[in-house]
């Protein structure tokens, strides 16, 4: 295999692919959920000490390592770390067999969202990048962010003082493995994802024995109420087209057939597009919640579970980035997406937080024998979701390691004037 090829394109070396094909399947094999990731942490931190490269911890499970070579730029990659509350039923010969507790039940654990793929294709570009420092200069900073499931992973590292201890960098950069085929990508400049906002709702009414309903305040009903009108939202409050979801995800009432509860709970998780409709649909939410607590005689309250900021691309960077990957990949391989998904994201927040811009994109974790005769892998969350590791990982580390190297590589700053 190549090293460096086509100015800054970069394929990994077969040495280097087979180092970090192990590291994942021993990563992967023992997923770690948000806020709990201390094995992934310290195997994380490991291979920082094994490449010399220094790091410390922000949060208790979030680790910023910093490579530095010289003067010139500071560019931050940042891969996401924690696993998910899903038992493993790919078949893969090094499946996740682990548990852990969740919301008070034991539950398996599984990377079923591919942030094993995003954190080891970032050690291997910083591998490559360690060992070939003639090639460029600058400082990378390396960003293993928890929690980003919960959303709380970027906020934790903020507020630990992230930026007050790393250097400030003049990008940000991020990817996410998708279920597209290996060796493509898909990015888009402006937003990348959506919002996120989710929400639990309470409703408190009067206890009444079943059989006598008139002496009752009965949330169920109102709850009821309120679950189908927030419904009429996307389609009657915002423009057609628009690509926003408001899902009851969650709903909790009652414990004995003869007893009208004094409470009822749901769970609503909102998605928008831009921060205006975010506005929109929030306001609805409220008012149609309210008015429906006040028809039915009943208090309401409200808690935010979580929130995900904008994951929005700077499409200066953006171009420079799709530029980039077109050489590592083909150009043909780099597909511009016609809007957001409606997934979410929260590595804008570190990005946002300093005014920095970033650029955010997917890239393709399956083999051609996933998508023969029509069929489309599992995707993301799913308990079959079991990206192929060689091409996964060929595509993640050769998009993470060119990306850097557009930015901190020699002939890049001497073509720029840097």
């Amino acid at each position: 295999m190549r090293g460096l090829e086509m100015g800054s394109a970069y394929t990994p070396e077969d040495s280097l692919l087979q180092r970090y094909l192990d590291f994942y399947k021993e990563s992967h094999a023992h997923a770690e959920l948000s806020g709990q990731e201390f094995a992934t942490t310290d195997r994380i931190e490991a291979e920082l000490d094994r490449l010399g490269i220094e790091h410390f911890r922000v949060s208790q499970t979030g680790t910023v390592g910093i490579l530095r070579n010289g003067e010139g730029p500071v560019v931050a990659f940042r891969a996401d770390i924690d696993g998910l509350p899903v038992t493993e039923d790919t078949g893969l010969p090094y499946s996740c067999k682990d548990t852990a507790q969740f919301n008070g039940e034991s539950v398996g654990t599984m990377h079923a969202c591919g942030h094993d793929t995003h954190f080891t294709s970032a050690l291997a570009a910083a591998d490559y990048l360690s060992q070939h420092r003639e090639r460029w200069e600058g400082t990378l900073v390396l960003i293993f962010q928890p929690a980003e499931e919960s959303g709380d992973g970027a906020n934790a590292m903020l507020a630990g003082g992230l930026w007050e201890r790393a250097p400030r960098p003049e990008v940000l950069l991020g990817q996410h493995v998708m279920p597209m085929p290996a060796g493509q990508v898909a990015l888009r400049a402006e937003n990348q994802m959506s919002l996120a906002d989710t929400l639990r709702v309470t409703v408190t009414g009067k206890q009444a024995h079943g059989s006598q309903p008139d002496l009752s305040v009965d949330p169920i009903v109102a709850v009821a109420s309120m679950v189908l009108r927030l419904q009429t939202i996307v389609s009657r409050e915002l423009k057609p087209g628009t690509a926003a979801v408001v899902t009851v995800s969650v709903l909790r009432a009652g414990t004995a057939v003869n007893i009208i509860p004094d409470t009822a709970s749901f769970v609503l998780n909102i998605r928008t597009p831009d921060q205006a409709s975010r506005d929109t649909v929030l306001a609805a939410v409220h008012r149609i919640v309210d008015a429906e607590a006040v028809a039915a005689r009943a208090q309401v309250s409200y808690e935010t579970l979580n929130q995900f900021t904008r994951c929005f691309n700077d499409p200066e960077h953006t171009a420079r980035v799709q530029a980039l990957l077109g050489q590592a990949l083909g150009a043909d391989q780099v597909h511009i997406m016609p809007a957001a998904v409606t997934g979410s994201e929260d590595v804008g927040a570190l990005a946002d937080a300093i005014g920095v811009p970033l650029v955010y994109w997917f890239f393709g974790g399956f083999g051609p024998e996933s998508f023969r005769d029509g069929a489309t892998p599992a995707g993301n969350h799913s308990p079959h979701f079991g990206p192929q590791a060689e091409s996964t990982l060929r595509t993640g580390i050769s998009c993470a390691a060119t990306a850097l190297m557009g930015y901190l590589g020699r002939e890049n700053l001497a073509g720029s004037g840097a």
